[in-house]
């Protein structure tokens, strides 16, 4: 039996097919964070050999990279599990059509609901961070908890560190911003996650430097005169 090879509207279609679901798997990365292979399967549907074939093509154009799983508390017996996370340029991809979509949304709020509504927003945004971080925080000793802080961020991809500061205490440094854009015309962004940051870490902090203010980097002085005693404050 004879079979037809493929025309090229057909190589076309395939190839927008796997361009599309390629999108969807850097996508699945994007909105939930580092991410294994087994994980974007089982969200988006796809077979261990198919979900493998897309992460290796969005490897190879440099929009995604590998590291291996960074697991708090004690780790279980072999390897651990290897995620996938955007590069920058992964990220570049994404934020453009994002920061249009938010800035249009956050201004429809502002002009209907008044700034206070906007602020909410940013307060319900940080929410799941902070839920998400507090065991690592509570976890880790009074002294290391911006370290901690810093590495959960990292992991979620703002690319953090913590750092001695040229006064007491130490900087959270945040070397990207995902939001920076948007924070431009809405600083809510930014006072909401450091209102967070003060809640995790349990005593004031200051946002002393933001990468939407033309910063290279978002720095916040914690004071460790208090962070690193494991006091509690009453604002807290």
């Amino acid at each position: 039996m004879h079979v037809a090879a493929p025309t090229a509207e057909d190589t076309s279609a395939v190839q927008e097919s796997h361009a599309r679901t390629r999108e969807r798997v850097a996508r699945a990365i994007l909105e939930n964070g580092p991410s294994t292979a087994a994980a974007l399967g089982d969200q988006l549907g796809l077979t261990p050999a198919a979900i493998r074939r897309h992460l290796d093509a969005l490897l190879a154009d440099g929009v995604i990279e590998s590291r291996e799983q960074r697991v708090y508390g004690q780790r279980g017996r072999g390897r651990p599990a290897k995620v996938f996370v955007l590069t920058d340029t992964g990220r570049d991809e994404f934020e453009q059509a994002y920061d249009d979509l938010a800035v249009g949304a956050l201004r429809f709020l502002a002009e209907t609901g008044g700034e206070e509504l906007v602020t909410a927003f940013a307060r319900h945004r940080v929410a799941d961070l902070e839920r998400r971080y507090r065991p690592i925080i509570d976890a880790a000793e009074p002294g290391a908890r911006t370290s901690a802080l810093a590495a959960a961020l990292s992991d979620d991809g703002y690319a953090a560190s913590a750092d001695e500061s040229p006064v007491t205490g130490e900087q959270l440094c945040q070397h990207h911003c995902p939001v920076a854009h948007v924070a431009e015309q809405f600083p809510q962004l930014c006072e909401a996650e450091t209102e967070a940051f003060a809640r995790l870490l349990n005593t004031h902090v200051q946002r002393i430097a933001t990468i939407a203010h033309g910063d290279g980097v978002c720095t916040t002085h914690v004071p460790r005169s208090v962070e690193a005693s494991g006091q509690h404050t009453d604002d807290s």
